[in-house]
This record gives structure tokens, C-alpha cells and sequence, in this order.
């Protein structure tokens, strides 16, 4: 399988911010690529450069063979982009919206129509072709977006955070269109999210935090690597059940709130004998496996949220956060 996407020591700089501080990576051609992270991480920065909106201030990205700073047309020919904010003209109907971009992106008169219609098809929205855009609900419109990215057969299907603001049903709707049309197409698919479970979907996920790329990997593996079982509780006096289990069990707690947080080998075993002698009154015990926002907290020592970007920060990055 070879690389549909490179990427080497690439930076981003807006005066004395260091939005993306030198990432490497590579993506697989038909591959579900995903960055994970917190608003600010340089996820969206990244993806700007990639899709030729920002010039990077250093390193070398290459996307179907073209480079991002010196083949420009070329790369934007190859790809398709979908937007956190909606870019669609609300006063058209769908099919002037599509149509629009068929001639933006020069596609030929006489497949317009056919192309058109198979992507309306594959987001199931052909009842509304000749609707107007300000009718559609937040997942409709979100829908339509991905068709139109479609048209012109990229390469490679940029996603920036395609699910934000949509109810978890329209994002679980929006989520089987998505993989109906990797199965499909044979589209590469690359990914921002900050939510776990569209993280989960990826072949490969990115983490990133601070303008780094901190750890790659499958799923799978990057949960694996967190380490075993997870126990979280509570009890009526934290402090002295931290010490307690850090000590008899030689594992490190971690407190969020009024939860404990430590893991142990065999959980299900070790839980039965732990709440049998332990002298702390537990109020509440839950046992679980490792999920990505552990994987975040184990390498960051905190975990994934929708984080306010600082005005600073804004207003070096603008919409590229």
C-alpha cells in the first residue's frame, strides 16, 4: 500500500505563536486517518496547510504526489474538504450548490448531471435536489457538504471535525454515510475529531496536543499501550484510600474530582479481593477497558475536552485551531 499523503517536519508560525511545531506522518492510500485532540492542539492548522488554505512556515507535505506550496492546483485537484463551519450558500437549492462546484472545479459539462445525482444518492438526500439550503436541518446540511466534496472524485476527503454541534443520532447517521463511502469510493478519509468513539473508527489515529504529534498508531494499539484494567472509585475519604491503594498495590492513583483512577492487571479478579480488604468505605466502583481519552490522559496527564482557545491564540490563528 503506498502513501497518498506525506508529511515531513511541517510548521506553522504566526509571529510569536508556534501553532504546528514540526509533524511527521504518513497516510495509507484508502486508510481512515484520524487526528485526536483538544481544540488548539494544531489539528485544523494542520489541515489548513495540508488542503493549500495556509502556507506552511517550514517542511514538506506531499498529498497524491503534488507539494502543498509549490503545486497548489494540483493538490486542491486531489482533494475534497469539508469545513468545521458550513460553506454552503443557503439561498440555492442543493443542485445549484453542486452545480456551482462542478464548474469550480472544471468538472466536465456532459458528467455534471451523473455526478450530481450519485452523490445525492450516496447521502440520501435526492428527494431534496431542489430544495432550498436554509430548509435543511444541521445534519442535512452537514450531509450535503460530503456530497459536494465529492463531486469532483477526490483523492483524498479531508474531515475538520465533520460531526461537531450535531446531535449523537445525526452524528451516527452522518458517520454511516461516511464509511458507506470509503466502502464505495475507496476514498482516503482524514480526520480531526475530539470525540472518542469517531476516533475509534479510524485505521490509524494521530494523537496531538500542543502543535505535536505526540503518538500513531491503530486504536487498538494505543489503548494497549496505556497498560491493563481500569479501576475507578469512590469512597468516603479519598485521601486515605489513595495512599492506602498506592502502597498495598503499588500502582499510581490519579484523582479527577472525587474519583480515583488507578490500573491493575485482571480487573475482574483483583476487584473481588480488593473490595473483600480494603478499609475505606467505597461508595462506587467501576471497571472498564482502556478508551482513547485514557490514552490522551496517560500521555498528557489530563484528558480531552472542548477547550476555550485562549483570545491570544485566536487571534493568531484565526479559524485554524
Amino acid at each position: 500500500m503506498t502513501n497518498i499523503v506525506e508529511v515531513n517536519d511541517l510548521k506553522k508560525r504566526y509571529k510569536d505563536f508556534e501553532a504546528v511545531k514540526g509533524v511527521n506522518f504518513a497516510v495509507d492510500t484508502g486508510e481512515i486517518f484520524g487526528f485526536l485532540g483538544p481544540n488548539g492542539a494544531g489539528k485544523s492548522t494542520t489541515i489548513n496547510m495540508l488542503s493549500t488554505i495556509n502556507k506552511p512556515t517550514s517542511g514538506e507535505a506531499v498529498i497524491n504526489g503534488f507539494n502543498v506550496a509549490s503545486e497548489k492546483n494540483k493538490v486542491r485537484e486531489s482533494i475534497g474538504l469539508i469545513f468545521q463551519e458550513s460553506t454552503l450558500d443557503e439561498k440555492l437549492t442543493a443542485n445549484e450548490n453542486l452545480m456551482l462546484h462542478c464548474r469550480f472545479y472544471k468538472v466536465p459539462k456532459e458528467k455534471r448531471e451523473e455526478r450530481i445525482k450519485e452523490v445525492l444518492e450516496i447521502v440520501d438526500l435526492s428527494d431534496k435536489r431542489k430544495q432550498i439550503v436554509e430548509t435543511f436541518s444541521g445534519g442535512m446540511k452537514r450531509r450535503l457538504e460530503i456530497a459536494r466534496g465529492l463531486l469532483h472524485y477526490p483523492r483524498v476527503l479531508f474531515l475538520d471535525e465533520p460531526t461537531v454541534g450535531l446531535d449523537p443520532q445525526t452524528r451516527n447517521h452522518i458517520w454511516e454515510y461516511i464509511l458507506r463511502l470509503k466502502e464505495k469510493a475507496g476514498i482516503t478519509i482524514f480526520l480531526t475529531t475530539h470525540y472518542m468513539d469517531e476516533a475509534e473508527i479510524c485505521d490509524r489515529v494521530a494523537v496531538m496536543d500542543h502543535g505535536k504529534v505526540i503518538a500513531l498508531d491503530t486504536p487498538d494499539a494505543l489503548k494497549t499501550d496505556v497498560g491493563g484494567d481500569i479501576i475507578e472509585i469512590r469512597s468516603t475519604d479519598n485521601e486515605r484510600a489513595k495512599t492506602e491503594i498506592e502502597v498495598n498495590y503499588h500502582v499510581n492513583v490519579k484523582q479527577a474530582n472525587d474519583v480515583l483512577t488507578f490500573q491493575v492487571n485482571r480487573g475482574s479478579e483483583f476487584l473481588v479481593q480488593f473490595v473483600r480488604e480494603f478499609s475505606v468505605e467505597i461508595l462506587t466502583v467501576n471497571l472498564r477497558r482502556p478508551t482513547l481519552n485514557d490514552v490522551f490522559l496517560h500521555l498528557t496527564g489530563r484528558e480531552i475536552r472542548e477547550e476555550t482557545v485562549s483570545k491570544k491564540d485566536m487571534k493568531h490563528v484565526g479559524r485554524g485551531h
